[in-house]
């Protein structure tokens, strides 16, 4: 079967942060290089992050490039809230994305945040429409699986689906096989990373970390397997070395979920920065450029290797 994979610009989040003169247009290229045939565009900030700022040249720069390179691209953003999803809706059809991915920002207990999440996008799935852009919700770091297909189911609207990111539902402390059971009829999109777990004592707080692809404790030829039966053709990798994120406190491990086995097997140091990365501090802009880039090639390799084995000819 043939696939298409595409990567995430959070990948190179410390290109686009510390190495001069790295923009979307030399993301496209790297990514093009790398075999890949599509890429996710992070617009995660009032100035749309990876994008480099608000101007319309800067979207028509990058569609037409994209168009050239005969790229598909996804977006991304954060929160639910009916304005702001209206403006990226509006930025992704310019740049001649097919998707929007966002997450909720809302506070309080999860019902209402599933409650408060579920009457936003439910004023905005018309306009998506309208705009031909399908908008994807991402399991990261508030819903379990099941809370996620509720929202969706609710909203029933053929332009809301899930965005499976392979390892966020460890935020929630919640088995990656068994969200995926929970959301997989509703998956557009996916995010194909890899993470560990570090001790409490090694991080502070009981900890998620992102390794390189094939680094990592996650069932990943499993998940996929999972994903290609249910039909999903496009597999977008996310480098994130480096990324860590604490556990909130008065979380609970979810129903079959064993600290410290499985997906949840804790990484023992020592600690080499070439696989995993507690405090950015310590290494300098440099070094992290350069640790991030060895990541991403020996995770593009993994990320390969993974579909091969699925008997996947990768486009």
């Amino acid at each position: 079967m043939q696939v298409e994979p595409t990567i995430h610009s959070y990948s190179l989040i410390h290109h686009f942060a510390l190495k001069p003169g790295f923009d979307c247009i030399e993301y496209a290229d790297l990514a093009a290089s790398l075999g890949f045939r599509g890429i996710s565009l992070s617009l995660n900030n009032p100035d749309y992050r990876h994008l480099g700022g608000r101007e319309g040249w800067r979207m028509d720069r990058l569609r037409d490039h994209l168009a050239g390179l005969g790229f598909s691209l996804e977006s991304d953003t954060s929160g639910t809230d009916p304005a702001h999803m209206e403006e990226m809706l509006r930025v992704a059809a310019r740049m001649g994305a097919t998707s929007l991915r966002t997450y909720t920002r809302h506070g309080g207990t999860v019902p209402q945040m599933m409650e408060a999440t579920t009457r936003d996008l439910a004023a905005v799935v018309s306009l998506a429409a309208d705009l031909g852009v399908v908008i994807v919700l991402e399991n990261h770091e508030d819903f379990t699986g099941p809370e996620l297909a509720r929202i969706v189911e609710t909203v029933n609207h053929p332009n809301l689906k899930i965005l499976y990111d392979y390892g966020n539902s460890q935020m929630v402390l919640e088995d990656p096989e068994a969200a995926l059971d929970a959301v997989l009829p509703h998956v557009h999109s996916v995010h194909f990373k890899d993470h560990v777990m570090v001790r409490p004592n090694h991080a502070g707080r009981l900890t998620v970390a992102g390794v390189p692809v094939g680094d990592g404790f996650l069932p990943l030829d499993r998940l996929t397997r999972r994903l290609l039966d249910h039909g999903l053709r496009r597999f977008t990798f996310e480098n994130v070395w480096a990324y860590s994120a604490g556990i909130r406190d008065g979380r609970e491990p979810q129903p079959g979920v064993t600290l410290g086995e499985g997906s949840f097997a804790y990484l023992e140091p020592p600690f080499d920065p070439a696989r995993v990365v507690l405090d950015q501090s310590r290494l300098t802009p440099e070094d992290l450029v350069a640790l991030e880039h060895q990541a991403l090639i020996r995770g593009v390799q993994a990320f390969r290797a993974v579909l091969e084995r699925q008997g996947c000819q990768i486009l």
